[in-house]
């Protein structure tokens, strides 16, 4: 997020219908969007080549939101060498919370930063759901990419059930509450929070607009208890099956920065296009 300042024409009456006109000031709080693909373990070195040159020639010119790329850890330094000098970052998407360690198959914050990562996702509900990992752990590796100099995109979101059964609200800010409890809210000052409807991921179902901003209206309002100048700056994306046909209604609503963008991502066509939504 930035801050925009500006003159701006003030006209005030005065006595005996005298009119004075200044020019004052005006600060415009703005938060800037970003679409990030999650390429979730997708890709081979030819496919991905052509993806990202189809990226980068789509969104070379759209200037006013920012983007990023999460792939797979084999191929960070093919993203590196492909999108250094350009206008789309790349990241990770998971890491171990340990800097080192007899960790077998884990990865270490420091070995992502080698390859210029500024993001990484934690706590997807992939992760969450198949690897079982908890609240405490998704907190942890919050911790351990902020203490490397990295941006962490943390996921939150609610199951079906948990939907049909009114509790939205509490599963979110039980899975916010642990990074706030840890890192505490200045944290959060260089982090982003992806919420993500698990019962929307991959189904082809999405929240509608208005469903998706009370969440994320929910989650500044919670943000805010403990910092307002903070959860007024924070990025909130929203990922549940964002496409084309639906990014500009999601991303008009006003506490939705932008997108965690999934199988809609491997289709440069697509991704761009959902890029260029974030633009409006």
């Amino acid at each position: 997020m930035f801050r925009s300042i500006r003159f701006v024409p003030l006209t005030i009456r005065l006595f005996a219908g005298r009119i004075a006109r200044f020019r004052v000031w005006r600060i415009d709080n703005v938060r800037r969007k970003l679409v990030v693909g999650n390429w979730k373990m997708y890709g081979r070195l030819a496919r991905n080549q052509e993806l990202l040159q189809g990226v980068l020639a789509g969104v070379r010119e759209l200037r006013g939101a920012d983007y990023a790329v999460c792939v797979p850890y084999p191929y960070l330094a093919q993203a590196q060498s492909l999108l250094q000098g350009s206008n789309v970052a790349w990241g990770a998407q998971n890491l171990s919370p340990n800097e080192e360690g007899a960790f077998t198959g884990a990865v270490a914050p420091g070995m992502l930063t080698d390859f210029g990562c500024k993001f990484v996702i934690i706590g997807h509900s992939e992760r969450r759901g198949l690897f079982h990992e908890s609240n405490e752990v998704a907190s942890a590796k919050f911790d351990a990419a902020q203490k490397a100099g990295m941006t962490p995109i943390f996921c939150v979101g609610e199951t079906l059930a948990e939907r049909e059964s009114d509790i939205t609200e509490q599963v979110v800010a039980t899975q916010l509450d642990a990074v706030l409890d840890r890192a505490g809210v200045q944290a959060l000052s260089n982090a982003v929070i992806a919420y993500e409807p698990v019962w929307a991921i991959g189904t082809g179902k999405t929240a509608s607009p208005e469903q998706a901003q009370a969440v994320h209206a929910f989650i500044r309002r919670r943000v805010g208890g403990h910092d307002p100048e903070v959860a007024e700056k924070l990025c909130i994306l929203y990922g549940g099956s964002v496409k084309a046909a639906n990014a500009e209604a999601l991303f008009g609503m006003a506490d939705i920065d932008g997108g965690l963008i999934g199988g809609a991502s491997l289709v440069a066509e697509e991704f761009v296009a959902i890029c260029r939504a974030a633009q409006k």
